[in-house]
């Protein structure tokens, strides 16, 4: 395993954005709105960038590499789609889809100046400098060293056969839409990266084939990149077959009609599996079934089923493909009709697809061996009446009985993966003494081992391990947090171990010393959330580990602890991170030591940057120091004489926030003679400042 977790993206439980990832795509079309705006020297574009950081940094804290793709008015996260409704998201998407982008790539160490000059290049207008960046042939060469750009270019695509030509401006517009739909997938299929730019030839025709198209995709290796524009790409397809009625749509349903029933199952699986949460697949479904060919929405179904619980039982999809057979092939009424039930019955299937195959496994089995085995007419005697680990369980749950047999048959289900089945069944019966030896045989080390090293972590499962388990199910819990790559996973886990208490902090203290950054912070975020630490476990020493995030979990520990907290404010004002100082500044506003209060007017004074002093100068104020005092009368002392007299500091938030602080030392002769002098000023932030009506310091310029 690498040094860091090669997670790419940051979704929910539920399948929706992270509050992380929502929050840095919203800064981001800020951030490109105001770089619009602003001619590149403006003062307000360092913030933007420093806000926009600090929102990467957030988010990169807890995944490896981020991919956005790029559709016409949404993005695509891990095949999870952004609302079209959403303004700001849907304006971030035109933005880069004008610049014929077909998805973006943040690496963890993404530098400062990266993300400027990606914010500059993006914010030129396209329709007013008639350069897309996706045009440049440089873009096929990486800018950056952390960023990287993929374009989507048209501009080698024939749109519309010659049947389709556009007669008038009105019918071209009203057909743009698909066309451009079509043509982005196909250019996203083939010519994704630099290394396929120059595959396409000069047989236009032959470009945009389906079947070429779908080759494109089969031999791709699965680039998370390229997955999030073809993803993107095939769901505004669905909803634009869903209701467009024009030629072009009808051009557009037959190629990708084409395009699926073409793809390799495996591929048409992983698209469904791109496809977002269960019910963004369940919209994307319904979608299909009202405007692809029926064959093509068969096929799809079918690939649904296979990539979650809610299986298709082979008798609906043989009827479901005889069908989509007789609307292909027949003519009149019974292609309609035949056409007709097959969208009839997929939506319906759709809309109550909550049940897994209602058929039981057994006459399943039985039901597949008949239609495709061949006929066996001899059976070993011994062999004829071998009665099948299934019926022995469930026989043992009527009667409420155990042995050997039943042991074994539970050992059997259990290697075939069945342990749901299996628990379902025990919860449904009357039968406690049956239950508990299955219990005894589901709630083990091995087999918790084995349920949550899946990605497809079976909940159900693993609680009623961890509740028969107890703090026993710890280790194999937090082995499998340091092993997952699944921001998922990691989530679940996460929220499972502290759910065990305070008991589980040997668990996580015994791992703190790993060599990986990610897996010593993990493990003291965890023992920072429990009521109290371990025994002999001093979370002091990492107050100086050499990364900044494990140091930033160690204060967030020592702070809470009253004989540490002086020591621990103290380390986190001297740290070279700016989120560590920050934590440090909020440890002495709720109380400073002495010991701090030269290291606070040290950030007042030189701190890294304007937040950094301001919060310091309204720390001193309330530390009540003498030495507070000097350092804020010096920084809100007159330094340059007019023709007035002595004339104060520049007007600055330090400047300000240092008045408002002084005047909780009223009775001082220089205090009251700076905010009589402050009070005469002609600014009427500076003067609010000196009433101490408005201390906060923030102003516009």
């Amino acid at each position: 395993m690498s040094d860091e977790p090669k997670v790419t993206a940051a979704v929910d439980e539920q399948g929706a954005l992270s509050r992380e990832l929502s929050d840095f795509l919203i800064q981001f079309s800020i951030a490109l709105h105001r770089y619009g705006m602003y001619p590149a020297s403006h003062p307000s574009l360092g913030p933007t960038v420093d806000h926009l950081m600090n929102h990467l940094t957030d988010l990169m804290a807890t995944i490896g590499t981020l991919s956005l793709g790029v559709a016409r008015n949404q993005l695509v996260i891990e095949g999870i789609a952004t609302d079209p409704k959403n303004a700001v998201l849907k304006d971030l998407a035109s933005r880069l889809h004008r610049h014929h982008i077909g998805a973006i790539t943040f690496r963890r160490e993404t530098a400062h100046m990266e993300v400027h000059e990606l914010l500059e290049m993006i914010a030129v207008d396209p329709d007013r400098s008639g350069k897309p960046i996706g045009l440049d042939p440089s873009i096929n060469k990486p800018i950056w060293e952390h960023i990287r750009m993929f374009p989507v270019t048209y501009e080698r695509l024939r749109l519309v056969d010659e049947e389709f030509a556009d007669k008038d401006d009105a019918t071209r517009s009203a057909r743009t839409r698909a066309a451009q739909l079509w043509i982005g997938l196909a250019r996203a299929a083939i010519a994704a990266d630099s290394a396929s730019v120059d595959v396409l030839d000069d047989d236009e025709a032959e470009q945009t084939d389906p079947s070429i198209v779908a080759q494109a995709i089969d031999s791709h290796s699965r680039e998370n990149a390229y997955d999030q524009v073809i993803v993107g790409y095939m769901l505004q397809i669905a909803d634009e077959l869903k209701a467009g009625r024009s030629p072009e749509s009808t051009h557009l349903k037959k190629r990708v009609s084409d395009l699926v029933s073409t793809l390799d199952k495996d591929t048409l699986s992983h698209m469904m599996t791109m496809g977002g949460d269960r019910g963004q697949q369940r919209q994307f479904l319904l979608s299909a079934s009202e405007g692809m060919a029926v064959d093509a929405v068969v096929d799809l179904v079918q690939a649904a089923s296979q990539t979650s619980e809610q299986t298709v039982s082979n008798s609906m999809l043989r009827m479901l493909q005889k069908l989509a057979q007789h609307a292909e092939h027949s003519t009149g009424r019974r292609a309609r009709v035949a056409e007709s039930s097959v969208r009839e019955q997929v939506a319906s299937l759709i809309q109550d697809w909550t049940l897994n195959d209602p058929n039981p496994d057994q006459y399943r089995d039985v039901l597949e061996k008949i239609s495709t085995a061949a006929p066996v007419f001899a059976v070993a005697v011994e062999q004829q009446y071998l009665p099948e680990a299934e019926r022995i369980f469930q026989m043992a749950l009527e009667l409420d009985t155990t042995g050997d047999a039943v042991e074994r048959s539970i050992e059997t289900l259990l290697a075939q993966d069945r342990a749901s089945w299996m628990l379902d069944r025990a919860n449904e019966a009357d039968a406690p003494t049956a239950r508990k030896v299955l219990l005894d045989h589901i709630a083990s080390i091995d087999e918790i081992t084995k349920v949550v090293r899946d990605e497809r972590i079976d909940v159900y499962l693993l609680d009623t391990q961890i509740e028969h388990l107890g703090i026993e199910s710890a280790d194999p819990m937090v082995d499998a947090l340091i092993a997952t790559e699944s921001s998922h996973v990691r989530r679940l886990l996460i929220d499972r171990i502290l759910g065990l208490g305070h008991e589980v902090g040997p668990a996580l203290a015994s791992r703190t010393d790993d060599k990986r950054w990610y897996v010593r912070r993990n493990m003291l975020s965890m023992l920072s959330e429990l009521s109290h630490l371990p025994p002999g476990f001093d979370p002091m020493r990492y107050a100086s580990d050499p990364d900044s995030r494990v140091r930033r979990e160690a204060f967030r520990i020592i702070l809470r602890e009253p004989e540490t907290r002086d020591r621990a404010i103290c380390l986190a004002l001297t740290d070279k991170d700016d989120h560590n100082v920050r934590l440090g500044l909020t440890g002495a506003s709720k109380g400073c030591p002495d010991a701090a209060v030269p290291l606070l007017i040290s950030r007042a004074s030189q701190g890294a940057n304007t937040d950094q002093r301001v919060t310091a100068i309204r720390v001193l104020a309330g530390s009540g120091s003498p030495q507070a005092l000097e350092t804020l009368i010096a920084l809100a002392m007159p330094r340059r004489r007019s023709l007035l007299g002595l004339k104060g500091p520049a007007k600055s938030r330090e400047y300000l926030a240092a008045l408002g602080a002084l005047t909780r030392w009223g009775d001082d002769p220089r205090v009251r003679n700076l905010l009589a002098r402050a009070g005469q000023s002609r600014d009427p932030d500076v003067v609010r400042a000196a009433l101490g009506t408005d201390a906060s310091g923030d102003h516009t310029t």
